[in-house]
Formats: structure tokens, sequence, C-alpha cells
């Protein structure tokens, strides 16, 4: 008799996700350039009935707790783990801004290898397309 096939861990978040009967999650991406942009998105998305996570800090924008350059380059590698788990906790991308640059094409990469659907206010900066 053969046993029954484990679920992964994906698996279990998405069948707990359709139990509690959550909306949508989507996680903005993009250069924090672009955060009146993200502002934006957020209200719209959550004015259409999605949950919305984002990129909570903005580390262009002078702020105590990045000043010290090799603090903010350790925060940033956090910042850009849990921006994955972000990624990995959501059910879509909406990718904010004209401009691609490496973090972001990274993470757009991230989210199609585990086959999160990806949108884009600004089409053309596609690097799939």
């Amino acid at each position: 008799m053969p046993y029954p096939r484990l679920l992964t861990p994906e698996e279990k978040l998405a069948d707990a996700k359709e139990l509690l009967s959550l909306p949508r999650i989507v996680v903005i991406c993009g250069s924090t350039r672009f955060m009146a942009e993200m502002a934006e998105a957020d209200l719209r998305e959550t004015e259409a009935g999605r949950i919305v996570v984002k990129p909570g800090c903005d580390m262009k924008s002078p702020h105590p707790l990045w000043s010290d350059p090799v603090e903010a380059q350790a925060l940033k590698a956090r910042l850009d783990t849990l921006h994955r788990a972000k990624i990995r906790l959501a059910d879509e991308v909406l990718v904010v801004g004209d401009y691609i640059g490496d973090s972001t094409r990274a993470e757009i990469a991230y989210a199609r290898s585990l086959g999160r659907p990806v949108r884009f206010t600004h089409p053309q900066v596609d690097p799939d397309a």
C-alpha cells in the first residue's frame, strides 16, 4: 500500500491560506527610489482587496539605523533575506517603477523560479519581455 505523499512547506502554506480564506497577498518589489509609487500601489492593491507587503526601509534616505556603513551593509543583507521571505509568502509580485536594478532583477528571477506571477506598473521594463 503506497503512503500518502507528504506536502511541501509551500503546499502547506497554500492550503493554510485557502483554509483561512485569506485574500491574495501581493508583494511590491522595486527600487526604493520609487517609495512614493510603492505607497500608491499599496493603496490601489489594498482597495482591490489584496493584502500588501512591501519594503519597509528606504536606505537611500538618511536614518540612524543605517548611518554606519558597516552596519548598513549588514542591514541590507538582512533586508534582502526578509524580502525574499515576503516573496515566498506572497501569491504574486508587483514590480513598481520604470527602472529595474540588479536587486529587483534578482527578486523577479526568484519570484518566477517559485512560480509566482509577476506584474509590472511599467511592463516595458520586464527583463524577460
